[in-house]
Order: C-alpha cells, then sequence, then structure tokens
C-alpha cells in the first residue's frame, strides 16, 4: 500500500514529464523581429534576411522558418514592412555638386550717354552717325540679294521676307548685338495697327522708323502687333543699304520681266476672275485657280 501511495511532489513530477513528452506534436509559428539601426546606415550583405545564417533577430526562430528560403508571396503579404526592412539600401548618387549662388549678384550693366545718365531709347539718339561700320560689316549688309530670295505679291509688288533681314543682321553684327526699340505705344485703328521703331546697333542709335499691319478681328490684333515689328524692320534696314535693289525701279521693272508673269486666275469662292502676279516658278495657290 506504501508503495501505491505517491506524495504531492511525486505527483507533479510526472505530470512535468508528460508535458515534455508532447512538445514535438505540437508547434507554434514563432514570428521573427528584425531591428535595424537607424543612427548607422547597414552596409549591403550578400546573405539574404531570409537565409539559413542570418543572426539579426531577438528571438528563436523555428527550424521550418529558418530553412525556408526566400520569402514566398503570401509571407510578403502578411509581413511587408519586414520585408522592406530587409532590403539592400540603395547607394548614394556619385557626381559633382553644382556651385552654390553668389552671395550678392552682379549688377546689370546700364549704357550711359556722354553725360553719364542712361539711355532713355524711347526718345534717344545716342550714338548717331558717330563712325562708320567696318569694311568686312559694310561688305555683309550691302551684298546684293539673290534673285531666289525675292517674293512677288499678287498685286505685283516685289518683297524680301522679314526672316532674311534679321538673317542679314545676324551675320553683320552677331545675334544679340542688335536690337529693335519701341518709339511709343502701339496705335491701333478699326482695321490696322501701327508702331514706331528705332534699330540700335552696338548700343547705338542706326535709324528709325513706323511699321503698321492690318487685322481683320479683335483676336488678330496681338498677331498684327509682330507683324508690325517686322514691317519697320524692313523699314529701319534702308539705311543699312540692306536689299536696296528693291527700291530701284529699274531693278524691279528688270526682275519682273525676267522672273515674274501675270495669270488669269479665278476665286474659288467668289467666282471672280482677275490677273494677278506671281513667279514663273511658283503655282497658283488658295484662294484662286487657274483659268
Amino acid at each position: 500500500m506504501a508503495s501505491r501511495i505517491f506524495t504531492p511532489l511525486r505527483v507533479a513530477s510526472r505530470r512535468l514529464h508528460a508535458v515534455k513528452s508532447y512538445q514535438p506534436l505540437v508547434q507554434f509559428p514563432v514570428r521573427t523581429v528584425a531591428y535595424i539601426s537607424k543612427a548607422e546606415p547597414t552596409t549591403p550583405s550578400t546573405t539574404s534576411a531570409f537565409s539559413p545564417t542570418s543572426t539579426s533577430t531577438s528571438t528563436s526562430t523555428s527550424t521550418s522558418e529558418r530553412n525556408s528560403g526566400p520569402p514566398t508571396a503570401k509571407y510578403i503579404e502578411t509581413n511587408p514592412k519586414k520585408v522592406i526592412s530587409s532590403r539592400t539600401p540603395t547607394p548614394a548618387v556619385s557626381g559633382t555638386s553644382l556651385p552654390d549662388a553668389p552671395a550678392t549678384p552682379s549688377p546689370a550693366v546700364v549704357e550711359t550717354d556722354s553725360n553719364g545718365q542712361p539711355i532713355d531709347w524711347t526718345q534717344s539718339y545716342h550714338g548717331l552717325g558717330t563712325s562708320a561700320f567696318s569694311l568686312q560689316t559694310a561688305a555683309v549688309l550691302q551684298a546684293p540679294i539673290s534673285p531666289d530670295d525675292i517674293e512677288v505679291k499678287p498685286d505685283g509688288i516685289v518683297y524680301l521676307p522679314e526672316i532674311k533681314y534679321r538673317r542679314i543682321l545676324n551675320a553683320a553684327f552677331g545675334p544679340g548685338a542688335w536690337g529693335l526699340a519701341p518709339r511709343g505705344q502701339l496705335t491701333v485703328h478699326e482695321k490696322l495697327v501701327t508702331r514706331e521703331y528705332a534699330l540700335v546697333v552696338h548700343g547705338r542709335f542706326v535709324a528709325q522708323a513706323r511699321g503698321e499691319q492690318q487685322y481683320f478681328n479683335e483676336e488678330g490684333v496681338s498677331t498684327a502687333a509682330e507683324g508690325c515689328k517686322s514691317n519697320a524692320l524692313m523699314r529701319c534696314c534702308k539705311d543699312l543699304g540692306i536689299a536696296s535693289e528693291l527700291w530701284d525701279p529699274r531693278y524691279i521693272r528688270k526682275f519682273m520681266k525676267e522672273h515674274a508673269v501675270q495669270q488669269w486666275v479665278e476665286h474659288i469662292t467668289t467666282k471672280k476672275r482677275k490677273q494677278i502676279w506671281l513667279r514663273k516658278d511658283d503655282d497658283v495657290r488658295y484662294p484662286f485657280k487657274k483659268t
């Protein structure tokens, strides 16, 4: 009878052995918590955070999780923060940084007259006729124009497109060495805009002319203002000898005889017929058609 009576200490010991014997049958997943220092950047490593040799965990992991290899899609979905924290940090961008801006901006250069006063190009004639341009510049300005550059309007007026005046000025003085200074406000009439401009070259007043341009509705005023400026430029260039042939009546008659022709045409909309001038190497264009 004595051998069958168990003391409380022996009963507790038997229960403890029973629990230990059943531990391998039930395994609970153990989460791994990674602690990454924010003060010191982590160095890139060829060992993955999910590899079996990783030791940056605060708790021991189960054998199945340590040997699982790369994270599965389900693991990434349930543990996004752990996956992001284990990525290799992006290295800093190398290269030379831009220099700092100067503490004080350099003062703008202000043109002054002989008295030291700032030049007001809306009314000044500073530098007019003081000296001649160089021979090389004069040769570019006064070079004969090619007949292929001349255009003919339907009414028989010959002209050089304004962009070619600008090209000649750029070739003679260089881009930025010349400009048009307005000499008043834009005057808007019922169907016409006008404005006066001065041509300034190397800080010298060279010529002045009033440009004009027609318009047909209020939305076209801004476009007409730009055409007015181009018209003033063409007139100012007369004083520099650019395309001076187009103001010579004998040259115009010779050019029209050799390179232009009159043609009977019909207006597509109104069906009216009339004669127009055009270059011999041009075709009749809208709104006319050849009859």
